[in-house]
């Protein structure tokens, strides 16, 4: 057992050269996708709606889960233990009836109305109010996706100063950099391509490091041995109370509400498919949030102290883990393993914002009714997510949250504002356009106010009441408001008669 205090990694060049050749990679597909990329904006946002069952299944399971589940919950399960499973088991489960059930109704609609995004879906949907719904779309996706984003350029600062001995700020410059030219460059079809290679790396990180440190530890039993002995609660998930279990499960309810992971489910070539994307996906999904928990547990006994971790930080500990035990070119692996989960989910969250304002505000609205060529809406896409990372980085450099809560909390934000009122716009035939709007704001609004609020923030996580707040407020407002004329032939084509 580790004995010294990890204060810092050694850079090895070895390790930099693995990382260099990941880099180089993601930017060959960059260049080799830049082609199809720019023949519009429909290739660019998703990919022209011709992407494989497959690489669908991957880019949204790793798209959603960003750095996020390689630092924030392996750091989780290192302070928490078992009962860091529920962090993880509410969106597995939720994902599971997306890809079943609300990404069939969805890509249905989206094909047969041209819908490229979310605020595009909406306002098909209740088109009497198109603009205004539009609007409000673009100004929560912006104000959450930045902090989104600006969360995975944090994330991505860590682990080149923990890996490289790089300042943190240097990281997050290098991070941003590399993002933005390659969103730039790639759109959609390089952001999926890469998801898969990320998707793999991120896999292999996950099962292969803790297999190893645990045959290392004697074993599991061992491992279970050892926490019990630091603290009988490591191994207990049962040991958290109801109301913090609850709120770790509720995490999946951001899922249906998070536009760069339903934009996935526009882009896929059949919706027949989704089915066999689901199987992929969550399988996935669980060996991935396996692996980060048992990073988090073999971690807690390899350094059984807070002290021992670079920085002190939790969630430095996946990078640590694989310094100790790895042979350089494999950590170097490694730390490719972490920036491709910034990637995945950067990348898509850039696209995303970019996309509310060019199509839904540029296009839609400024430009509504002339025809704008394709030509210049991508080169203006690409100058919004320029704009979009400068802000994404003034916000990292002023961030004190850690990953986990920072991400979280954008999380909740998206979740409980479009995740409610994009179900009842699928499948309750009621739904009005007043009810969307209401239930948009107060989404947005409760998530702000709880997380700001020290007293309501300490009784539960925001995503929970921000959601059922939207709920109830939109299935309210719908029951006193007249819904829309067209809702017969609207939920035919969702159903696919």
């Amino acid at each position: 057992m580790e004995e010294q205090l990890l204060t810092e990694l050694t850079v090895n060049y070895q390790a930099v050269a693995a990382f260099v050749a990941y880099l180089l990679l993601i930017i060959g597909i960059g260049v080799y996708a830049s082609r199809f990329s720019s023949q519009g904006i429909s290739e660019y946002f998703i990919g022209g709606r011709k992407i494989n069952r497959f690489v669908v299944a991957l880019s949204a399971v790793v798209s959603g889960r960003s750095a996020w589940l390689l630092l924030g919950v392996t750091g989780m399960a290192w302070s928490t233990g078992a009962q860091a499973v529920w962090a993880v088991a509410g969106y597995i489960i939720v994902e599971v009836f997306l890809f079943l059930y609300f990404a069939r109704r969805l890509r249905r609609y989206a094909g047969a109305k041209d819908c490229i995004t979310i605020p595009d879906f909406f306002a098909e949907r209740f088109g009497s109010h198109a603009n205004l719904i539009r609007v409000l779309l673009v100004v929560i996706i912006i104000i959450f996706m930045v902090a989104y984003v600006s969360s995975q350029f944090v994330a991505g600062g860590k682990a080149f100063a923990s890996g490289f001995n790089l300042s943190p700020v240097t990281g997050i410059l290098i991070t941003a950099v590399i993002v933005m030219l390659y969103t730039m460059v790639g759109g959609f079809l390089a952001v999926s391509l890469t998801d898969m290679l990320q998707a793999v790396l991120m896999l292999l990180a996950l099962v292969i490091l803790p297999v190893i440190v645990i045959s290392d530890l004697g074993g599991w039993q061992a491992v279970v041995s050892e926490l019990a002995l630091l603290d009988a609660t490591l191994i207990d998930p049962a040991a958290i109370g109801l109301g913090a279990g609850i709120g770790l499960l509720a995490i999946g309810l951001g899922s249906p509400g998070n536009p760069h992971i339903i934009s996935r489910y526009l882009s896929i070539d059949d919706e027949k498919q989704l089915r066999v994307a689901c199987i992929t996906g969550t399988v996935w999904n669980v060996l991935m949030a396996w692996g980060a928990l048992f990073i988090g547990l073999a971690g807690r006994v390899y350094f059984p102290e807070i002290s021992m971790l670079p920085g002190e930080d939790t969630e430095n500990l996946f990078p640590a883990l694989a310094y100790e035990y790895l042979h350089p070119i494999l950590f170097g692996v490694i730390l490719a393993s972490i920036f491709a989960a910034i990637m995945s989910s950067a990348d898509s969250q850039l696209l995303v914002a970019a996309s509310s304002v060019v199509r839904d505000v540029y296009e839609k609205m400024i430009c509504a009714g002339q025809e704008v060529p394709q030509k210049t809406l991508v080169l203006l896409s690409r100058s919004v997510v320029l704009f979009l990372v400068i802000m994404a980085l003034v916000i990292g450099f002023m961030a004190e949250d850690l990953v986990f809560w920072l991400v979280l909390f954008a999380w909740a934000g998206l979740g409980a504002a479009l995740g409610p009122t994009a179900i009842l716009a699928l499948y309750w035939k009621r739904t009005t356009a007043q009810g969307i709007i209401a239930g948009l704001i107060t989404g947005a609004s409760v998530t702000i106010i709880w997380r700001l609020t020290d007293y309501l923030h300490a009784l539960a996580y925001e995503l929970i009441p921000g959601f059922f707040s939207a709920l109830f407020i939109t299935i309210l407002v719908s029951l006193f408001t007249q819904p829309p004329e067209y809702n017969e032939e609207d939920f035919r084509v969702m159903k696919g008669e």
